[in-house]
């Protein structure tokens, strides 16, 4: 299996690191850690619905999900600076 085969695999809720990249692949340096952590959870859950390879369901969503999802966010962030 080749690596564009990983990025193509489908992605959940409990998926957070892989989201978490996807989000900072698709904003980079846009978003401090600051700003991460200041985003409305409901944008936010718009811009993973959004992701190509996400199969969650809204309904699936919770604040815990949304909160991981930010603070591996920032993980990824603070990695590339």
């Amino acid at each position: 299996m080749s690596f564009k085969d990983i990025d193509d695999l489908p992605i959940n809720w409990a998926d957070h690191e892989d989201i978490a990249m996807k989000l900072y692949d698709r904003f980079g340096d846009e978003f401090t850690e600051a700003k991460i952590y200041r985003i409305r959870f409901t944008e936010l859950i718009e811009w993973i619905l959004a992701i190509d390879t996400f199969e969650g369901k809204r309904e699936d969503c919770s604040e815990g999900h949304l909160e991981q999802i930010q603070a591996k966010w920032v993980y990824e962030w603070r990695d590339n600076q």
